[in-house]
């Protein structure tokens, strides 16, 4: 989530005051060298990086707050499922860092986002990535059908693309791109009521 102008000097004077810094590294595309909006800090000392993980994430650098997790070499962990649910019909007003202290309590999680548009509003749904199975399966208990910031969350185990084919009719939210300036929420909500029954919706809105 890191903002474009973010370099490795700018990471290395933030990072640098919590302990002594190994190395930093922005990751960047191959041809144009543009920042692909990740990088990564080694710490000398363990202790030093477990601080930085508790004491910075979700903070500002540069205009948009950061997201810090441990760095995993192993992608078939993340792939494999272990540990990772999924969270839906989320309220507009959760954030990452809303949605870490709501599942934070229930074990350590490796990595944690609200699905975002390119306009950085939220889609309604996220991911938490936990160290163990068993605490999703808590999480999952716990939290599925609560309500948060007034609307009813659904939690459930992900599932990799693959495995999704026979539960599409279960998901019922949408997101609608393209819309012409002329649309209201009154002419959106009549648009889609022809297909069932809106439960709710979001137009977003610029300034303008």
């Amino acid at each position: 989530d890191l903002a474009p102008d973010v370099n490795e000097a700018l990471l290395f004077e933030i990072f640098n005051a919590v302990g002594p810094v190994a190395s930093i590294r922005v990751c960047r595309d191959a041809i144009t060298r543009r920042s692909l909006g990740y990088g990564y800090v080694n710490y000398h000392n363990v202790v030093d990086a477990e601080r930085a993980l508790d004491t910075m994430n979700f903070t500002n650098i540069g205009s948009k707050p950061c997201r810090i997790m441990w760095s995993q070499r192993d992608p078939a962990l993340r792939k494999s499922g272990v540990g990772n649910i999924f969270v839906k019909n989320l309220d507009p007003t959760i954030d990452h860092k809303a949605l870490y202290d709501t599942f934070s309590m229930f074990g350590n999680i490796l990595s944690c986002k609200v699905a975002m548009s390119p306009s950085g509003e939220s889609l309604g749904y996220g991911f938490v990535h936990y160290e163990t199975e068993e605490s999703a399966t808590k999480a999952i208990e716990k939290v599925d059908g609560m309500v948060i910031s007034g609307t009813h969350v659904q939690v459930a185990r992900w599932k990799p693309r693959s495995e999704r084919s026979g539960d599409l009719h279960k998901f019922t939210n949408v997101y609608v791109k393209g819309l012409p300036d002329s649309v209201d929420s009154e002419s959106l909500r009549a648009m889609f009521e022809k297909f069932g029954p809106v439960t709710s919706f979001l137009l977003s809105e610029d300034e303008n």
